[in-house]
């Protein structure tokens, strides 16, 4: 018996399909709380576009800057890595990420997970910081 499974993937996707069995998970549906319809657009400058809620990080991909956005009225699953071209039309949100990227010296999510970790640990340990 194989402990491998081939995916039917789309040509899009640049991976190799055969994985192992361990990470096949079934799939749940999103919970009636979250948001299922497409959020409407909105006209910038006479073209209709998604409107951005929050940049959220910051990596570097085939030496150029991508950014991963927080699109207004989207679920978690909606959010996309986009070049800085794209973002032209929220040039002070990128401003602001990078203003508080730099003042973290690049670890503006690392740093959130950390304290999250650190508050989670002293309230297990009955310590309220």
């Amino acid at each position: 018996m194989a402990n491998v499974v081939e995916l039917d993937l789309p040509s899009t996707i640049k991976i190799y399909p055969v994985v192992n069995v361990s990470r096949i998970r079934k799939y749940t549906s999103q919970v009636d709380s979250q948001r299922k319809e497409t959020p409407k657009l909105v006209i910038i400058e006479g073209e209709e576009e998604w409107e951005v809620e929050k940049i959220l990080n910051k990596r570097k991909v085939q030496g150029k800057d991508k950014y991963l956005v927080r699109w207004k009225g989207f679920i978690v699953e909606g959010n996309t890595w986009e070049s800085k071209e794209k973002l032209e039309n929220v040039q002070e949100l990128v401003k602001e990420f990078e203003k508080e990227y730099s003042k973290n010296n690049g670890e503006v999510r690392r740093h959130e997970k950390v304290e999250k970790i650190i508050r989670t640990t002293n309230l297990e340990r009955g310590v309220v910081s």
